[in-house]
């Protein structure tokens, strides 16, 4: 394990969506630096087998690995389901995904005991959020709803175009008709639609946020192994990013969201890891 508290914390997605759970850990952790990989070549994993999504993400960990990280983030719910526990006994570094601290929060949060949970059908099928949930409360009950139409409509950027607006109301209906007061985004796209999701589930229903809570664990995880860094003040490009593709769409995208003048995006071909 990379014990050089200076190191950067490895983060990856599927394309853009990982980007809302970077946000938080430059909101949540400042002195941290980052190193972000975007798979945007392959993207969406929310459609693709448990065993082509862990070679991808088996590819983007030895990528990473090559950039000396001293911590790794899997800021993709379906990855984290399908990949990060086979991954976590083949690496050293200490990794979490962004499935288990939400859940963790929405089993504390709701008060009917019902929790609606969106994501791809990757996510959803996978009934990794449920499992968890029932560690903390078996007699909770998780109604799922893939929405594998979001992700596509979040990378295009029609985050209040009016067909976002229909799609998100047919996909969130059946869970609130079913009465649930707690919904989790299990999708890192989903934060970027956090505003009409609230307009659609109304203020009744508690939206809850993995990429936030990720950040969070992260803390404490760093904490844990003693690795925090003890600051980035003087670094001027304290955050690196990469993709598979598309980088000028990727980084005028990633500009749009992050607390962050992003200045460089760069292409690599991951296939070669």
């Amino acid at each position: 394990m990379n014990q050089n508290k200076q190191a950067p914390i490895g983060v990856f997605d599927s394309g853009v969506g990982g980007l809302t759970v970077a946000r938080e850990i430059m909101r949540n952790l400042p002195s941290e630096r980052i190193v972000y990989f975007g798979d945007t070549a392959r993207v969406p994993y929310g459609s693709k087998s448990k065993e082509i999504v862990l070679k991808y993400s088996r590819q983007i960990v030895r990528f990473l690995q090559t950039q000396e990280v001293k911590a790794i983030v899997v800021a993709c719910n379906t990855a984290s389901a399908m990949a990060l526990e086979t991954i976590r006994e083949e690496i050293d570094i200490p990794i979490i995904g962004v499935v288990k601290p939400g859940a963790k929060v929405a089993a504390r949060t709701t008060r009917n005991k019902k929790i609606g949970l969106i994501g791809t059908r990757g996510t959803v099928n996978s009934e990794l959020y449920p499992a968890i949930i029932h560690e903390y409360d078996p007699r909770i009950q998780v109604i799922g709803q893939a929405c594998p139409l979001l992700v596509p409509l979040v990378e295009e950027g029609w985050l209040k175009d009016k067909v976002t607006v229909e799609v998100t109301k047919r996909y969130l209906d059946p869970l609130l008709e079913q009465g649930v007061d707690t919904l989790i985004l299990g999708c890192t796209h989903y934060p970027l639609l956090r505003s009409l999701m609230r307009q659609v589930a109304g203020e009744s229903v508690t939206l809850v946020n993995p990429a936030y809570e990720t950040a969070r664990a992260l803390r404490e995880l760093l904490k844990e192994h003693g690795i925090e860094n003890d600051g980035h003040e003087e670094e001027e490009f304290p955050y690196r990013f990469y993709v598979s593709d598309a980088e000028e769409r990727f980084q005028e995208f990633a500009g749009s969201i992050l607390p962050y003048d992003v200045r460089m995006t760069k292409q690599i071909n991951i296939e070669e890891y």
